[in-house]
């Protein structure tokens, strides 16, 4: 028996991804540009067995069926692929932060488990570029949380995983993780992918829109223009949502609006804070240290925010055992 444990910590798109190329390979439409969090970890321990006939997964403390653990399936034959080796595994994975409810909580979960799955298996010796491009086969944004700092995802057939292009502090810059509910969301971000891309008709213009908000947002970053960043951040996620919400998919809530009006309130106070959200109702802010506190407070007294998550950009996925 072989076995490895890895860590990777999530991430989210500052410039967004959603939507994928009408292929095989699961290769994302458009590119992205995104954040290692510090903390907001899945840590996962793959041990491959001569004695075990077949795949066995815990996800969480319960045992994965159904979707959940073909996906984890698929990844583990693309890696006995490689190998050259038919060995099943038993798989134990757990998250620090709520599971498939708009915090990404996928893509620090395959990018775990590529990792473990192939410093676990014996004979595979892998670089972490094709680490991350075997993520990205199973969630494009989980070929992100293998490198830390800033990261981008190219677009397009042919690409080979994700990129780091700045170290985690590059910028002075916080991350508030408001959470506002422990559920899961309604619609995954594969299925809601799939459905705009097919019936929304704002589907075309975000096509259109998010490479040209990549580019300069890839600029302001090289600059370190914050406020640049701060607007291309909010510009990009408004926009994947209008697509996605042409197509009957709204992930947002009325508390998710609260909280980007308690934002905007803030900034005409002169205060620069930034907001953000995925495929969820949970509102990531962008923050610098000096307004870390006034800015944490003021959203603490948002109703409906549960709790508040305060993180930055951290580092990438790791072997620890």
């Amino acid at each position: 028996m072989t076995a490895a444990t890895a860590i990777a910590h999530t991430n989210f798109a500052l410039a967004k991804y959603w939507g994928k190329k009408p292929v095989p390979g699961n290769y994302p439409a458009v590119p992205s540009l995104s954040i290692t969090l510090e903390g907001m970890s899945t840590r996962t321990t793959v041990r491959f067995d001569a004695g075990l006939e077949a795949d066995h997964v815990v996800l969480n403390g319960a045992v994965a069926t159904g979707d959940v653990h073909g996906r984890v399936v698929t990844l583990l034959d693309r890696v006995r692929a490689l190998a050259g080796q038919s060995l099943r595994a038993s798989v134990e994975s757990a998250n620090d932060f709520p599971t498939a409810s708009g915090l990404a909580s996928s893509a620090s979960g395959f990018a775990a488990l590529a990792l473990a799955a192939v410093h676990a298996m014996p004979g595979l010796d892998l670089s972490i570029e094709r680490v991350s491009d075997l993520a990205r086969q199973s969630s494009a944004s989980a070929a992100r949380s293998l490198f830390g700092g800033f990261v981008e995802l190219p677009a397009g057939e042919g690409i080979s995983g994700a990129r780091p292009i700045a170290p985690p502090d590059h910028l002075d810059l916080h991350v508030l993780v408001c959470v506002v509910t422990e559920a899961s969301k309604n619609v995954g971000s594969t299925s809601g992918m799939q459905t705009t891309a097919l019936t929304s008709p704002y589907y075309p213009a975000w096509l259109d829109a998010a490479p040209a908000i990549f580019a300069a947002m890839k600029l302001a970053l090289e600059a370190r223009d914050w406020e640049k960043l701060g607007d291309l951040t909010e510009r990009s996620a408004l926009a994947m949502h209008a697509a996605a919400m042409a197509a009957g998919l709204v992930y947002i809530r009325g508390i998710t609006l609260d909280l980007f009006a308690a934002v905007r309130k803030l900034r005409q106070e002169g205060t620069l804070a930034y907001f953000t959200a995925d495929a969820g109702p949970h509102v990531k802010v962008l923050v610098r240290s000096a307004d870390l506190a006034r800015v944490k407070g003021a959203l603490s007294q948002v109703p409906g925010v549960l709790r508040i998550i305060e993180t930055r950009p951290g580092g990438g996925a790791v072997i620890v055992r």
